[in-house]
């Protein structure tokens, strides 16, 4: 069974920007686009394993920083012609707060 966690205040995360929170090993990019829409990723690039967190949003999409390849965050593909893709993560606003929906079962990578 999942439940919802809060993990940070949307008003912490700058527009266009990201934080990174932490389930056990795993690191999880939080967007946040110039709409308040939020997304959950897996914080490292499909190519690489680059930081998602540090690479550039525009619309609905991150550039990982070390090699430019382009992530969807409604899907976690990459775009273009490159391969591959990055796990998401439910994510939801409530009361200001971000919520991630985890699970005590293993995530794949």
């Amino acid at each position: 069974m999942s439940k919802w966690i809060n993990v940070v205040a949307l008003d912490q995360i700058p527009l266009l920007g990201s934080r990174v929170v932490r389930n056990g090993e795993l690191k999880i990019a939080v967007f946040r686009g110039s709409d308040d829409q939020v997304y959950a990723i897996r914080d490292a690039c499909p190519h690489k394993q680059g930081p998602l967190s540090q690479g550039i949003m525009h619309g609905n999409s991150v550039t990982c920083p070390l090699h430019n390849w382009k992530i969807d965050l409604t899907s976690g593909k990459a775009l273009g012609v490159d391969e591959g893709c990055a796990n998401l993560f439910p994510v939801r606003v409530a009361a200001g707060q971000v919520q991630l929906q985890l699970t005590p079962e293993p995530l794949a990578e």
